[in-house]
């Protein structure tokens, strides 16, 4: 009993065990965690902590679908990595989970969807797809249902995805500098539909590559600043409109698993903005709500007039849909973020090089409704215009100081139609590649400055680029932005529009049709001008002939360096660079549109004339020859090597003389990329195609390889002396053979096509071996590389030629 009451004692005396250590504390009141801290209101309210450095999102609203979108508020500088300073980013439709302790922000997987009435069917497919967990959060004080989470990891992380980008670029492996990021209050705001957040994001890391160097301070270490968004998605009252390939608009689409078996499981509509007349029965009535854009303040004159006056051409197409003062454009309020989604903003962009132009938008992933338009305009590419103006005539005269007016004027009207075809973008259309052989129906297309010749051979720039818009751009607005009573008026309604169309005789190609080398649309090309493409050709070489023959000391100012005349001479002697592209399309070329079944139509997919190819044919071998490659001998003692400060860059030609300016490695370059567009194997084997398909009045494979082995090696025949001409001759044969050589080798193109080439290069080889010139270096060179190959085709290593100066965007 002595020893019970002892041990008693003892363990009062202790000390108790830390019981509540391991319990978690109790999560604070929102109250008692904001006591100090001032709420913002607005879409989601928000505190920010100035000690902490941190920002409170108060949530109260859970399993609620809104917008969550981020951007670059502040860029990189760098048109190659493509960083640009407000540049918009993903587009999400996400929620808000509560799990426990844990907030969850969850976007939902709207490409699978089953648009129906019965909740399991919906449940089904939305179990069946994965969906993303954005960002997920910790509980740091609770009241009742509302909570209140610290969203600052998610605001100071790389949500607009950068290291991927570099990495991807070879710029090498950087990641976010937690300690050198932080909240930019500045720019974080709050409204009624939208909260608005900003960071300074500092990166780090052990760069591998040049460009990021060259565009900041510290290629170690750089910041940008990111910016979130969290919008409310519109109401239910937008109506989708059916997207149809011929409508010139961009798609939106989901796959809907509950559509009948008979019906298309895609849905697709077209994206546009929401637009309602006051008055749906009226021709012609005022709108709901105006589209209004907004011209970043940023932009100088003139190029600021310029770029209001290119956007606001739109209202003459919704005038035509039926609308009064439906489209306006303003300079953006001095107080307004160009990020904050209620504002469409036309953004002037810097960038150290020149680069494209982008029309991009917020669209609300559920129906296609733009929520947003942003046009990012790189302010760089109206000096390329100046430029291709300057090299075409005496720019600065005899007083060298102040540049001929029209210099500005053709540069200033580029920017109206670049304004017009950007914003067209963000209302929703696509490009249209074949309105350039319908008079310029559209300012959707990429158009080649039209520069004429008066009879005294005088440059006009008069017409050089559209002043207005297109007939095109008026019928696809009418398609997407016409008010109708209901669905049936719709259906009839857009038909008419699409009807229409064809009786305008309007031609509708865009980008995958267009873009590719090998592409086989005739119609369809970017940067050229007309409806016949020969005829265009010969009206350019004539353009060039003149220029290069009257250029001079007075294409520059007084006190440029001598050797700046290379700048500009660059685009005039490639002035023909993309017609030589639109030319080759008539080679194994087809007609066709994107036609769909109606009634009482047959379509009619057919190949290009065999007279229109071999004409095309013809005229691209006029390229080739020394007379089209050669600088004229007063121009060549022009231009010396770069002076001091000086240096050579991408906007010239790379040379194979050390550094000057190098007429033969001009011609190389020009020839070869003619051979790239006769050769492509795409193109090729649709030639063999044709000629299987259509018979013998299509030109065989064989027959067209032969036409321009025979030309070539008569220009080699008909330049035999020891000079320039010579020289510029058996440099294009010698590409001619690398070309059928790869041709040979190539294992993933048509065998038709490898085994022509393969043909070929024999016929050459005996022709080469009869020929006067077999016993010349050129007739050694080729025959021991042809010979090498035949014998051993693995030993072969292709000689690439230097590329062409950087042309895309040309002319803006």
């Amino acid at each position: 009993m002595r020893y019970l009451l002892l041990l008693t004692i003892l363990l009062y005396l202790l000390p108790l065990p830390a019981q509540d250590a391991d319990k978690p504390k109790p999560t604070p009141t929102i109250a008692e965690k904001t006591a100090e801290l001032e709420r913002t209101d607005g879409f989601y309210p928000y505190y920010y902590s100035t000690e902490e450095g941190k920002l409170y999102l108060l949530i109260s609203r859970w399993n609620e679908d809104f917008l969550y979108v981020n951007s670059l508020a502040a860029g990189l500088g760098s048109n190659d990595i493509g960083l640009d300073r407000n540049q918009l980013g993903n587009t999400r439709v996400v929620f808000f989970r509560r799990v426990g302790p844990k907030v969850l922000l969850q976007q939902r997987n709207l490409d699978y969807r089953a648009v129906s009435d019965n909740p399991a069917e919906a449940a089904s497919v939305e179990e069946a797809f994965a969906q993303s967990v954005v960002e997920g959060f910790k509980v740091v004080a609770r009241s009742g249902d509302t909570v209140l989470i610290d969203l600052t990891p998610l605001l100071l992380s790389d949500a607009h995805g950068v290291a991927a980008r570099l990495k991807k670029a070879k710029e090498g492996t950087y990641k976010v500098s937690d300690d050198r990021s932080a909240l930019y209050p500045e720019r974080t705001k709050n409204f009624p539909k939208n909260t608005e957040f900003e960071a300074t994001i500092t990166f780090t890391g052990e760069p591998t590559g040049s460009k990021v160097g060259s565009v900041a301070p510290n290629n170690e270490s750089f910041s940008l600043r990111m910016h979130h968004s969290f919008v409310e998605l519109p109401d239910s009252n937008y109506t989708p409109r059916r997207f149809d390939p011929r409508s010139g608009y961009y798609p939106t689409s989901y796959a809907d698993y509950a559509t009948p078996i008979d019906q298309p499981l895609v849905q697709r509509f077209i994206t546009r903005h929401r637009l309602e007349k006051q008055d749906p029965a009226a021709a012609v009535s005022e709108p709901v709500e105006p589209i209004v854009y907004y011209l970043d303040r940023g932009a100088p004159e003139p190029v600021k007039s310029a770029l209001l006056e290119g956007a606001r051409w739109w209202d003459q197409a919704f005038a035509a849909a039926g609308y009064r003062n439906a489209f306006r454009v303003e300079v953006l309020p001095e107080d307004a973020d160009p990020l904050d989604v209620r504002y469409n903003v036309i953004n002037w962009v810097h960038r150290s090089t020149r680069g494209w132009s982008y029309g991009s938008s917020v669209t609300d992933p559920r129906t296609g409704e733009i929520i947003k338009g942003h046009v990012l305009l790189g302010s760089l590419r109206v000096r390329q215009d100046f430029l291709i103006a300057q090299g075409l005539i005496a720019a600065y005269g005899a007083d060298g100081t102040t540049p001929d007016p029209r210099l500005e004027a053709l540069a200033l009207a580029r920017l109206r139609q670049l304004s017009a075809h950007e914003v067209g973008h963000t209302l929703g259309l696509a490009h249209n590649f074949a309105a350039s052989t319908n008079d310029r129906s559209s300012v959707m297309d990429y158009p080649h400055p039209y520069v004429t010749l008066t009879e005294d051979e005088q440059m006009d720039f008069s017409q050089a680029y559209a002043t207005d818009i297109g007939m095109w751009d008026k019928q696809t607005i009418k398609y997407g932005y016409t008010d109708y009573p209901d669905a049936a008026a719709e259906a009839a309604g857009l038909a008419a529009v699409l009807a229409e169309n064809e009786q305008l005789g309007l031609r509708y190609i865009s980008d995958a049709d267009a873009r590719p080398q090998g592409s086989s649309q005739p119609e369809a090309h970017l940067w050229d001008n007309g409806s016949d493409p020969i005829a265009e050709m010969d009206r350019l070489l004539e353009l060039r002939g003149v220029a290069l023959r009257k250029f001079g000391v007075q294409n520059i100012p007084l006190g440029a360096p001598l050797s700046e005349l290379e700048s500009v001479l660059v685009p005039v002697y490639l002035m023909h660079r993309y017609q030589v592209e639109a030319v080759a399309k008539m080679i194994g070329g087809y007609a066709y549109d994107y036609g769909v079944r109606t009634t009482g139509v047959t379509p009619d997919y057919a190949p290009t004339s065999p007279a229109l190819q071999r004409r095309a044919t013809s005229k691209l071998l006029t390229t080739l020859s020394p007379r089209t490659l050669m600088l004229p001998e007063q121009l060549r003692a022009l231009i010396p090597p770069p002076a001091m400060g000086y240096g050579r860059n991408r906007e010239l030609f790379t040379t194979q003389n050390g550094g000057g300016l190098d007429p033969l490695g001009m011609a190389q370059s020009a020839a070869d990329n003619t051979l790239t567009f006769l050769l492509h194997p795409d193109r090729l084997a649709r030639v063999a195609e044709q000629r299987a398909l259509y018979g013998s009045p299509m030109p065989s494979l064989q027959d067209y390889l032969a036409q321009l082995s025979e030309f070539i090696e008569q220009q080699v025949r008909n330049n035999r002396k020891e000079d320039y001409s010579s020289e510029v001759a058996q440099l294009v044969q010698r590409r001619f053979v690398h070309h059928l050589i790869q041709l040979a080798g190539n294992k993933t193109i048509s065998g038709a096509v490898a085994a022509a080439a393969l043909s070929q290069l024999m016929e050459l080889r005996t022709a080469i071996v009869n020929s006067a010139s077999s016993d010349t270096g050129n007739g050694r060179y080729l025959r021991h590389l042809i010979d090498t190959y035949l014998a051993n085709p693995s030993t072969y290593e292709p000689v690439v030629t230097p590329d062409l100066p950087d042309g895309s965007p040309i002319g803006n």
